[in-house]
């Protein structure tokens, strides 16, 4: 669904309950119907006090003569009374079954709103660019897309209807007052402007805090997500306490920006509720008043007294129904600005060639914003069945070499050129590249899922034989097997329940279970020892024979069967060649190579055992 977030935040609800315009009508006409039947009972109370117990004339409109005919006349209604208190009842009826519609139809329209808006989010989250979920909190993400569509949600609800039944209920009473008594009435709405621009103000107030406190929200929550996630980093340094108290400090942040709003809050009702007593105590006096000097009839100033009582709770209400709308309508922006956020957008003239995997990088520089470049004038070429290798140090730009080959970040016009089979990577569909690309990391991310639906999760519905030739290439086969349940195991979420070298072996799996043309290997062999190392690349050989492949890692002996090997420093190619070239031009290499094979940098890892 296309919403127009550009336009407003209005408009972006309005959008997202677009196909509900007809309950949205419905809304509207059963709200008045509620006001106006509940205005219609202290009238009938009024003319049976006035003319049917007591002796005044029947001072009405014409339809209500009518009506009174129909009936009997007032003789008739005068031994009859209980014909009065019928209509009364019948008039209570009919406002709370107008009452009826209006909550249903409100609560199904907050619930398609907020339907669209969860659907239209995760949709639209899909597809933005890789530095747009780099630059934002996981946490503040679903914050937004929770908590503040929870707000629209409940502000349709509960209050729409409420904004519009307060309107309506101040138009009509306003009126028939004036119809009966116009010094009465002038009096009964002596204090109302001054409730009016204190809620305004009130309003004005609050939607500063309610901002602060869903920005407040959202960074606990991210600093809650953040810590549940590195549970196991945090328990092994015996971090607890730290986590604890720095927690503690983002919560008090929360906390205290709600105590500031409940101050507000009891501000607002306290006052509200003196000037709404001060108003009804002017009304029965002023009533009483008159009604002694007889120039206001006894059923006058009970519907006079009705009506007022009727109009202050909704006016009161005025104030918490704005708050709940600034509160809507900064939950709206917040959403609004995820909306905002520009996706991934395929040009008409996308290509979808099939790939071969010949990647060729010419004269590549990168940098992150307006940052140093991380990247240097990079350029060599990668045939299908050939392996490159990429050693560097930290930071030399390994890894944004891989990003920017599975389109993770684009390259500025003037950058140099990336290609695949000869075709510049920025004209080929960036889902159909990405299909096109296996890469598995160093820390491998493992849904928490049966690990038979982690390894399919690039083909699914694939044959449990495929799955497991894949496992077997990655030396996971057999762990796996031994587990009580086998492929049907479930893991922990983020695959906490498995050891760091079987979730790498594991997400190997997945990558090889893809064939893709390209595959790529960044530093994902790091948590398992020399010796499954080595098996498990011999096994590579034999299984991509036809594919480029990219190994990115610190191990000499993960890197020196390469075809070529490539050594980044500072974002620049400082070496490239052969093994042997390498060793021969006794450079940085080679220097590595001898430090590893002395023993003076111990590079093997030892498995991590399970727990």
């Amino acid at each position: 669904m296309k919403l127009p977030w550009k336009d407003s935040r209005f408009g972006l609800i309005a959008a997202a309950g677009e196909d509900r315009r007809f309950r949205l009508f419905l809304l509207v006409i059963a709200t008045i119907g509620t006001v106006a039947f509940s205005f219609v009972a202290p009238q009938i109370g009024r003319h049976t006090i006035d003319s049917v117990i007591g002796t005044a004339p029947l001072n009405a409109p014409d339809f209500v003569y009518r009506l009174v005919d129909a009936l009997g006349g007032l003789e008739l209604l005068k031994r009859h009374i209980w014909i009065c208190g019928l209509l009364v009842v019948a008039t209570a009826l009919c406002s709370e079954l107008c009452n009826l519609v209006r909550n249903y139809t409100g609560f199904e329209i907050g619930e398609t709103v907020a339907w669209r808006l969860w659907n239209t989010l995760y949709s639209h989250i899909q597809k933005l660019p890789w530095n747009w979920h780099v630059s934002c909190q996981t946490g503040d993400i679903i914050q937004r897309c929770t908590t503040d569509v929870d707000n629209i949600r409940g502000f349709i609800q509960n209050h729409l209807s409420e904004l519009l039944r307060t309107f309506c209920v101040f138009v009509i009473a306003v009126t028939m007052m004036f119809l009966m008594d116009v010094f009465m009435s002038i009096v009964a709405l002596a204090l109302i402007p001054v409730i009016v621009i204190f809620s305004v103000f009130y309003f004005r107030h609050v939607s500063v805090n309610f901002a602060k406190a869903d920005a407040a929200e959202g960074v606990m929550q991210a600093a809650a997500q953040e810590n549940y996630t590195g549970v196991r980093v945090v328990r092994a340094f015996g971090r607890e306490a730290y986590e604890m108290e720095k927690f503690a400090d983002k919560t008090l942040i929360h906390a205290n920006i709600w105590i500031d709003i409940g101050k507000m809050l009891g501000l607002f009702w306290g006052a509200g509720d003196l000037l709404s007593g001060l108003q009804l105590a002017v009304v029965v006096a002023a009533g009483v008043w008159r009604s002694v000097n007889g120039d206001l009839s006894p059923g006058t100033f009970l519907a006079f007294y009705a009506y007022c009582n009727m109009m202050i709770w909704p006016v009161r209400q005025l104030g918490r129904i704005l708050s709940e709308l600034s509160k809507t309508m900064v939950a709206a922006n917040r959403v609004r600005e995820i909306l905002a956020a520009e996706p991934e957008i395929e040009p008409p003239d996308a290509l979808y060639p099939e790939i071969k995997g010949e990647v060729c990088f010419d004269k590549v520089n990168f940098s992150y914003g307006e940052s140093e470049p991380i990247l240097r004038n990079i350029s060599f070429t990668l045939k299908p069945g050939q392996t490159l290798a990429i050693l560097g140090a930290t930071g030399s730009g390994k890894s944004s070499l891989v990003h920017l080959l599975s389109r993770l970040y684009d390259l500025k016009d003037g950058d140099g050129l990336i290609t695949i089979d000869g075709i510049d990577i920025r004209r080929i569909a960036r889902g159909h590249l990405r299909r096109s690309i296996g890469l598995c990391l160093q820390e491998p991310f493992l849904f928490s899922k049966t690990i038979k639906d982690n390894i399919s999760t690039v083909k699914p519905g694939m044959e449990l034989v495929e799955l497991q030739a894949a496992a077997a290439v990655a030396m996971v086969h057999e762990t796996i097997e031994g587990f009580a349940d086998g492929y049907n195991t479930i893991i922990g979420e983020r695959g906490v329940t498995l050891s760091g070298g079987q979730k790498q072996r594991v997400s190997i799996a997945r990558m090889l279970a893809g064939n893709a043309p390209v595959m790529i290997f960044d530093d994902s062999l790091s948590a398992v020892d020399t010796e499954t190392d080595a098996r498990i690349r011999a096994a590579l050989r034999k299984r991509v024979s036809d594919a480029a492949v990219i190994i990115i890692s610190h191990r000499i002996s993960s890197l020196m069967q390469a075809d070529q090997i490539l050594v980044l420093k500072d974002g620049t190619v400082e070496e490239l060649g052969s093994h042997r070239e390498l060793l021969e031009r006794g450079g940085t290499y080679r220097r590595i190579f001898d430090m590893q094979a002395a023993g003076c940098i111990d590079n093997d890892s030892t498995e991590e055992n399970n727990g």
